[in-house]
């Protein structure tokens, strides 16, 4: 079993959800409370072990390489001023040299190939993947848990959550097999099923891990569902020759890539932190208390 030390996170996304916000900005650049939505993918990756972390790009997100570099003008202005919390801060969050790597998805033609995208860096072995619209909350990262299973089970390993059952249809949904180490086998993967067809109300929820060889499979993929590569699909022919398991979350994923997660994933956050919990708590209480009586009242 070979160790996982690379991550690859996909930020070549256009983000048309947040317009008109990202027709400036990456949306992996939006903040959650202070910390812009790739960092909470990044501080992720690094807890659970991973040593490389590869960012497949697009255009115009020549901010997130600018965000992960040193920046001599800001640190030397914070230094003159006696912001040394700040410093200190920054410093915690500066990749080490050669530890972090860009790669450019040069047209949008789905997740697959922006998978594929990063395979000369990755090389042969196996990898984590990441979709930074997903943000982890928990007492432990949804990818070191997923790590956690992989030692003991190997193969390709994803993370799951459980969704409403009315709701598989938004979703891709695993069947659920024989128990593994608080996991379990998956046994097949299908791609926003209808609830009379779904096999189970576990949904991948943005955490992969997976073995090299479904580079060669992307490489030769046809395009599926939307026109575009799909990575369900090279997952699904790979599952016909290596197994896959699911680690079940114990915390919550955001997803931010949408309005209300991300407001959502804004307040769970800020509620979290010892230094704006009383700050915020009160207005939001008072705010929701504002809302139903409105309501009422209509």
């Amino acid at each position: 079993m070979q160790k996982v030390r690379k991550a690859v996170i996909p930020v070549a996304g256009l983000g048309t959800r947040f317009l008109p916000a990202t027709k400036a900005m990456p949306k992996e650049m939006l903040t959650v409370v202070d910390r812009p939505v790739v960092q909470y993918a990044v501080d992720e990756a690094l807890e659970a072990g991973i040593e490389h972390i590869v960012f497949v790009t697009g255009r115009n997100k020549h901010v997130i390489e600018d965000y992960f570099d040193i920046q001599p003008e800001l640190l030397d202005t914070l230094t003159r001023a006696g912001k040394l919390d700040q410093i200190s801060s920054l410093n915690r969050l500066q990749l080490s040299a050669g530890s972090i790597s860009f790669t450019r998805q040069q047209a949008p033609h789905g997740l697959g190939h922006a998978v594929w995208c990063a395979r000369d860096i990755v090389g042969d072995e196996p990898f984590a993947l990441l979709l930074p619209d997903m943000v982890s909350f928990g007492d432990k990262g949804c990818l070191a848990s997923v790590m956690d299973l992989y030692e003991h089970t190997g193969g390709n390993v994803l993370a799951v959550e459980q969704c409403d059952p009315t709701e598989t249809n938004k979703y891709g949904i695993v069947g659920k097999g024989k128990a593994v180490h608080g996991g379990f086998a998956v046994t097949e993967m299908v791609e926003k099923p209808a609830p009379s067809a779904a096999p189970s109300n576990y949904y991948i929820n943005g955490r992969y891990i997976l073995q090299p060889e479904v580079f060669d499979i992307l490489g030769t993929q046809e395009r599926g569902a939307g026109n575009e590569i799909q990575l369900t699909d090279a997952m699904k022919k790979l599952a016909e020759v290596q197994p896959f398991h699911a680690q079940p979350f114990n915390g919550r994923m955001f997803d931010c890539g949408s309005k209300e997660g991300f407001i959502q994933a804004n307040v769970a956050f800020a509620l979290a932190r010892d230094d704006m919990r009383e700050l915020v708590f009160e207005p939001i209480a008072e705010m929701i208390a504002s809302q139903k009586r409105r309501s009422a009242a209509a």
